[in-house]
C-alpha cells in the first residue's frame, strides 16, 4: 500500500503507521484523514496482525490541522464543514474501536487534533520532550471530534481544565492528567515501545481483543446487562481453542503456542 501522507510498514505481526509530513510537523488535512480511514479498513481484514503502532516522521507526532487546510475550511459552508467533520469523527472512532491494540509512540509534539490521535490509542508512551496542548480555544473553536475520547481517557475534571485553558504541557504533565500512560527519555522511546509490543504478543490474541472490547462496552451497561455479558464472555473463552491452549500451557508450565509459534 502506497500513500501520499502516511507510511505503513508491517514487521512480522506488528503494523507501523507513520504520519509522513515532517516538513509541516505531520499536520493533517482531508487527504490524511481519507488515507488513514482507507488503511484501517484494509488492516481490519489482516488476520495475521496482532498490534498497531502509530508515530510521526521527524521531530513531531502530529501538530494538528494543516494551516492550508484550515484556510480552505474557513471559506466552506456549514454543510461542507459538517461533511469533513463527520469524516474526521469517523476516523477517530475507527482507531478507537479497532479490534487490535493500538499503541501511540508519541515522538514529539501532539497539538490540537494531534492529541486526538493520542487519546484514541489504547496505550500511549511519550518521549520526555514531547509537547501537548488542546489549543483549539486559542483560535475560537473547540476539540469537538476528539472530545469524547479525551474525556474517557482523562476524566471530566481534567478534561474541563485542559480543554478550557488550552494549556501547553510536557510529557510529565500529560502523564499526570492521564493523556499518556508513561513517558521515557527521548532516546529510550523505541526500546520502551518495543518492550510493550512484546508484552502484548506474549498474550493470547483473542483474549487481548476481548479485553479491549470488555473495557469499551461494560462501562455503559447496567448490572443487569454486564453480569450475563461478562459471564458469557469468560465461559466462551474458557472453552475456545485459545483458552484451552493457554490454560493447558499454564497448568503444565510450558509456553503457549502463540508464543512459541507452533
Amino acid at each position: 500500500m502506497e500513500f501520499k501522507t502516511i507510511l505503513y510498514k508491517k514487521n512480522s505481526q506488528v503494523g507501523n503507521i507513520i504520519f509522513n509530513r515532517p516538513e509541516i510537523h505531520n499536520a493533517f488535512n482531508s487527504l490524511v484523514i481519507d488515507e488513514m480511514i482507507q488503511l484501517f479498513d484494509v488492516l481490519e481484514k489482516d488476520s495475521d496482525l496482532r498490534v498497531i503502532v502509530i508515530t510521526g516522521a521527524g521531530k513531531s507526532f502530529c501538530a494538528g490541522a494543516d494551516l492550508n487546510w484550515m484556510r480552505s475550511v474557513v471559506t466552506q459552508s456549514f454543510e461542507e464543514n459538517l461533511l469533513e467533520s463527520n469524516r474526521l469523527a469517523e476516523l477517530f472512532y475507527k482507531v478507537y474501536s479497532f479490534r487490535l491494540p493500538v499503541i501511540g509512540k508519541i515522538n514529539g509534539a501532539a497539538i490540537g487534533g494531534g492529541t486526538g490521535f493520542v487519546a484514541v490509542c489504547d496505550i500511549a508512551i511519550a518521549a520526555e520532550s514531547a509537547k501537548f496542548s488542546f489549543s483549539e480555544v486559542k483560535i475560537g473553536v473547540v476539540p469537538a471530534c476528539i472530545g469524547p475520547y479525551v474525556i474517557k481517557k482523562m476524566g471530566e475534571g481534567k478534561a474541563r481544565e485542559l480543554l478550557i485553558t488550552g494549556e501547553r504541557m510536557l510529557a510529565k504533565r500529560a502523564k499526570e492528567v492521564g493523556l499518556v500512560n508513561s513517558y521515557v527519555a527521548d532516546d529510550q522511546l523505541d526500546s520502551a515501545v518495543e518492550k510493550l509490543v512484546q508484552t502484548i504478543l506474549s498474550s493470547g490474541p483473542e483474549a487481548v481483543s476481548m479485553a479491549k472490547k470488555l473495557v469499551s462496552e461494560v462501562p455503559s451497561m447496567s448490572p443487569e446487562q454486564f453480569r450475563p455479558y461478562t459471564a458469557e464472555m469468560i465461559a466462551k473463552l474458557r472453552i475456545s481453542d485459545e483458552g484451552q491452549e493457554g490454560m493447558d500451557a499454564f497448568l503444565n508450565k510450558r509456553k503457549p503456542k502463540w508464543v512459541t509459534g507452533e
